[in-house]
């Protein structure tokens, strides 16, 4: 199943909504009393609620998706857990080692936005900014001491997430929160697709396309540490929550390496893709 929130003609901010046929949705909160209005209340209600969801959509009619607005798919998660230097290509490109323990770092909620949102930030305090596409996981069930081997049970389900990076502050600071979490800079969805929709998620083709150009093509079977083992090292540390977001890590083509280098400018239009999953688009200005 595919899930979504947007915004309906009848409410003033986004609501979830399921996928009932190709360009129609269901909202998800009119299907039964008492059913979730949001992706986070779906995924703590466990598997009953999601069967119950499923089984209730295959009688709704839905409403036309063409026209309306999307918010983040995954828009309150208790955390969003960012990979950094996950693709070789992309650690050689950035001048920087893929360690012997992943790089790990948080994102701020301030920083999720939709499907063909525009995000802004002040030319002041960049005009490096990059993309970097990114196969997002979303925790279903509880993780903590998690196997490599049991860690795909403990997924709800996937998603587009655009790490939008801000690279001169990156380089001038110690620490890889502040740069990727300007106002709107971690774009998601604009769907959250259930995990047995996706046989093997190191088998996804992964790119992005800045201003019509194609930037990033590549297979996620490129990562150094599969989402098996991601999950599995993560839970070491802390119980993974439901609803958990893990950015799991962005291929070789970033817009910092190449010659000339290409940021995302006043206008831009950048879109960023998984096949099976989705496709995010990201509008882009710059204030001042």
């Amino acid at each position: 199943m595919r899930f979504a929130h947007v915004v309906l003609p009848e409410t003033d901010d986004p609501q979830l909504v399921a996928v009932v046929s190709p360009g129609r949705v269901a909202p998800v909160g009119a299907l039964f009393d008492g059913a979730p209005r949001a992706l986070q209340d779906l995924i703590e209600g466990g598997d009953e609620l999601l069967a119950r969801v499923r089984e209730a959509v295959r009688d709704a009619e839905g409403v036309p998706l063409d026209g309306l607005v999307f918010g983040p798919a995954v828009a309150e998660p208790p955390v969003v857990l960012a990979v950094g230097l996950n693709y070789a290509a992309h650690s050689s490109e950035l001048g920087l080692k893929a360690d012997t323990a992943p790089t790990v770092f948080v994102l701020w909620p301030n920083s999720l936005a939709g499907n063909e949102g525009t995000t802004s930030w002040p030319r002041s305090l960049s005009e490096s900014v990059d993309y970097e596409s990114e196969l997002g996981v979303v925790i279903g069930a509880p993780a903590k001491d998690v196997a490599a081997a049991d860690a795909l049970s403990h997924v709800w389900g996937y998603t587009v997430v655009n790490d939008i990076t801000a690279r001169d502050i990156q380089f001038s600071e110690a620490q890889w929160s502040r740069c990727k979490s300007f106002d709107g800079f971690t774009p998601n969805g604009p769907f959250v697709v259930t995990a047995d929709e996706i046989a093997d998620p190191q088998d996804l083709h992964i790119w992005a396309v800045v201003d019509g150009q194609t930037v990033q093509d590549a297979s996620t079977g490129q990562m150094i540490r599969p989402v098996t083992t991601l999950i599995a090292h993560l839970s070491q540390s802390a119980t993974l929550l439901p609803g958990t977001l893990i950015s799991t890590g962005s291929p070789g083509g970033a817009g910092y390496s190449r010659d000339p280098q290409i940021f995302l400018r006043d206008r831009s239009t950048v879109t960023v893709g998984i096949d099976g999953v989705g496709e995010l688009t990201t509008h882009c200005r710059i204030l001042g």
